[in-house]
């Protein structure tokens, strides 16, 4: 006699810089990163065949899809559309029930989320100009020659930070090279211009009223330089989930499948996305 069927859910984030992938079953989770491309449809089939290769499984052994991020209404096989925000919090308040402010940092925005009960209550968020994000650490970086991995790693040798006053992109190039050519060590740069980033970013979540535990998620939580800077504004240490990059998509998939656990219990027929295979198979 066969057990009951396993169920498995999905959820995919479509993010300006990078796109995940998540399958979670009922002790299982697969995940599967890549960076966004200008085609999102098949970049979202392609990185769910990755997925689901990964978890051995096919596309219609799926109970339900959820896609979310900025290109979520560009991944044909989800069953439903739901903010970041509400997936990032999800997934945040699952891998760490004990935080009560997120801070995600990522290529092109930068988010500040407070939670409550494990849902977002408010948030906050920076998507108007580049600084506190990603890409402005990237430009800086590439105009010192470095990789912004490095970048991070340097700033921690620093024991005489330099002062950095523009964080217009632009004009926080130029300040930063011209503080190297009158002399100023790398590393006291990198570290200047990551408490600029992190002081940026706090004064935004600040508006949130800032409570603790403090969990930092996205690319930005994977640099160490702005991990500690972070730290220093904030007085305190920070949580960082085992994968920062993949909360919203976890978040979708955790969305998802009380979505069809709701569904059950009221004795309802979810209408779900009957061409999902088609159009998947379509854009690969």
């Amino acid at each position: 006699m066969q057990g009951p069927e396993k169920l498995y859910f999905a959820g995919i984030d479509i993010g300006s810089t990078i796109t995940k992938a998540v399958i979670l079953g009922e002790d299982s989770l697969v995940s599967a990163v890549e960076y966004t491309a200008p085609e999102q449809r098949k970049l979202a089939n392609k990185l769910m065949e990755e997925a689901l290769r990964k978890a051995s499984l096919s596309l219609d052994q799926i109970t339900y899809v959820i896609a979310t991020g900025y290109g979520r209404i560009n991944v044909p096989f989800a069953d439903k559309q739901i903010t970041e925000i509400s997936c990032h919090a999800r997934g945040l308040a699952h891998l760490l029930p004990t935080a009560k402010t997120v801070i995600d940092i990522g290529g092109q925005d930068c988010k500040g989320i407070k939670l409550k009960n494990g849902r977002f209550d408010a948030f906050v968020m920076n998507d108007k100009c580049a600084a506190g994000t990603g890409r402005f650490l990237e430009v800086i970086a590439e105009g010192l020659g470095l990789e912004v991995d490095k970048l991070g790693e340097l700033s921690l040798a620093s024991e005489n930070p330099v002062k950095i006053s523009n964080m217009c992109t632009v004009f926080a190039e130029q300040e930063v090279v011209s503080r190297l050519a009158e002399g100023a060590k790398l590393e006291d740069l990198a570290a200047g211009i990551h408490q600029a980033v992190a002081g940026r970013i706090c004064s935004m979540v600040a508006k949130l009223k800032i409570e603790r535990d403090v969990a930092v998620t996205g690319g930005g939580a994977k640099n160490v330089g702005l991990v500690k800077a972070l730290e220093s504004k904030l007085g305190f240490a920070v949580l960082i989930p085992p994968d920062p990059l993949i909360t919203g998509a976890l978040g979708a998939a955790l969305l998802g499948r009380e979505t069809v656990e709701k569904a059950h219990k009221k004795g309802e027929t979810l209408v779900r996305n009957k061409r999902r295979l088609e159009e998947a198979r379509f854009y690969a």
